[in-house]
């Protein structure tokens, strides 16, 4: 999985990225959601972001054994939703929804 680059002043309100904000500590939570129920989910915790950077970060996923993996024509047509939340402390920066389909 690629995820672009991402500068803070694209997820946080530009008058709150400021170069004397030192608190900002950025955190993910995302989920994996077939029709509706939850799947997997992980937690990810950035700490500290320095106000008007660019960061970017890596994710690797590895599969199930082929015999614990959802056949392919199970997963199609939208059944698979990857929600995504950023956070700066308890403070919800953003949500991203991504359906995914299968071909």
């Amino acid at each position: 999985m690629y995820l672009k680059p991402v500068k803070m002043t694209e997820v946080l309100p530009a008058e709150e990225v400021q170069e004397d904000r030192v608190e900002t500590i950025l955190k993910g939570f995302q989920k994996v959601l077939f029709k509706g129920r939850c799947l997997e989910e992980w937690f990810f915790e950035f700490g500290y972001v320095i106000p008007n950077s660019t960061n970017t970060w890596q994710s690797v996923i590895e599969s199930a054994p082929e015999s614990q993996m959802m056949p392919a024509n199970v997963l199609s047509n939208g059944n698979v939703v990857i929600e995504t939340k950023f956070f700066d402390g308890d403070l919800l920066l953003t949500t991203s929804k991504v359906r995914l389909f299968y071909v």
